[in-house]
């Protein structure tokens, strides 16, 4: 890998040194005769910061393909009216990976959306899907035309072949492949995770403000592949897949479209390990807002509103003093959505399981259960490590999220009891004892 977030990266595959071209983009012919195309993730005059293009040479050009044709979506949607809006307090058992051996699913056949807002073709959305598959993609690869997804394996490794390179993915770390880029899913078994999917904006990492220059997510630890590629011809078929205005569709090839022998540019597939975050937590009393915990975020036009963030709540020391340590009571102008990588969850250490999720929308009030309140409002107050052998995240968005059907019924892992969690919660006050 190469480390950086956003750099400047140039790679050729050792097997074809000088694969690049010296001194411009796009000689009239390219070494190996190589062709050379770009991939452009910005407006041309978007401004220098956020200008995102690569330029590919390969050995044939990506426009070499039959036409494309309508894909069953199966469970993929971005359609939020099938089913009446739910305020209540969500939460999901773990969803089921397919076991039996007939019933094959790869990561694009295991895509489950299970809740979004906004629409692909006017460039302002996301959506939040689950993949549960237990076979590896076989001459097909995936690229997303409506944006990027940020994908958070929870139960077992991708190895995920790019454009760009190959990347492994293993629990605890996430990936991204930004909009465009085409991309094949290797797995090693039952396999699960989260994919928040972004419409219109690419991540970025957050601005530090008082905190300065260092801190949260170091730009260091992002580590995007080096180009391998592969002159491969199928004459059976590869299928290309495109998500495109929120539906499948499939075109056939006579080659590995992983054919890139050399690239350079900024616009990448990237990883990150989220042991490496750099957690910044309280040291006298309160809480820091859980923003204080964000990986990525991707803008809105409004200031300081993202369109979704990706926060977690890593393993970190707790020592506020005459503090309620846990996450408050909570009612929020945002949409929560919470999934478990590892672990236990420090609010909700019983119903929220791993391979699981939640989701408090906008204003339905939350926090934690009865038995953590008690815990911790009685707890002596000593330095304490908190998440220990824990990853929880959140995907955080300002808009307001509709849940699929699929979510609701068709899953059958939403937990119907999950209010009761609250129940036991009882009245302490008493107007003669301050």
């Amino acid at each position: 890998y190469m480390s950086g977030f956003g750099n400047e990266h140039v790679s050729e595959d050792p097997r074809c040194p000088g694969a690049l071209p010296e001194g411009q983009n796009n000689p009239q012919v390219c070494p190996y005769g190589l062709y050379a195309e770009q991939l452009s993730g910005s407006a041309f005059t978007c401004p220098r910061p956020t200008n995102k293009r690569s330029w590919l040479y390969r050995i044939l050009p990506s426009v070499c393909h039959k036409p494309f044709k309508p894909l069953k979506e199966g469970h993929l949607t971005h359609n939020w009216d099938e089913i009446e809006p739910d305020p209540n307090q969500l939460r999901w058992k773990p969803f089921e990976i397919p076991k039996d051996s007939w019933n094959k699913l790869d990561f694009v056949s295991g895509l489950h959306t299970l809740c979004g807002a906004g629409e692909p073709r006017g460039r302002n959305g996301i959506a939040i899907h689950i993949f549960v598959c237990n076979a590896s993609m076989l001459n097909r690869c995936l690229y997303n035309s409506d944006g990027d997804f940020l994908i958070v394996p929870q139960q077992g490794k991708l190895l995920i072949t790019t454009e760009f390179g190959k990347m492994l993915v293993e629990p605890n770390e996430i990936c991204v492949i930004q909009q465009g880029m085409r991309f094949s899913v290797e797995v090693f078994g039952e396999t699960r995770g989260y994919i928040l999917e972004v419409y219109g904006a690419h991540f970025e990492l957050p601005d530090l403000g008082p905190i300065g220059a260092n801190g949260l997510a170091n730009p260091r630890d992002f580590l995007v592949p080096v180009a391998w590629y592969e002159d491969r011809q199928v004459p059976g078929g590869y299928t290309v897949i495109s998500k495109y205005q929120g539906k499948l569709f499939a075109a056939q090839q006579d080659f590995s479209p992983f054919n890139v022998v050399a690239w350079h540019g900024n616009y990448t597939p990237y990883k990150y390990h989220l042991e490496k975050f750099m957690v910044i937590n309280s040291v006298a009393f309160d809480h820091a807002d859980p923003s204080i915990f964000t990986v990525l975020t991707a803008k809105s036009t409004r200031p300081g509103v993202a369109l979704a963030d990706f926060v977690i709540f890593p393993p970190r020391w707790g020592v506020a003093d005459n503090t309620f340590r846990p996450p408050y009571y909570h009612r929020n102008c945002m949409s929560e959505f919470m999934g478990l990588i590892k672990g236990h969850y420090e609010a909700k250490e019983e119903g929220f399981q791993p391979g699981g999720a939640s989701l408090h929308s906008m204003m339905t009030p939350h926090g934690p259960d009865a038995g953590c309140f008690e815990k911790a409002s009685k707890a002596k107050l000593e330095p304490e490590r908190v998440a220990e052998g824990t990853m929880a995240f959140m995907f955080e968005s300002s808009l307001s999220l509709a849940v699929t059907k699929w979510g609701l019924q068709t899953s059958n892992r939403l937990d119907k009891n999950y209010y009761k969690c609250w129940e036991p919660l009882k009245s302490h006050f008493n107007p003669n004892c301050k």
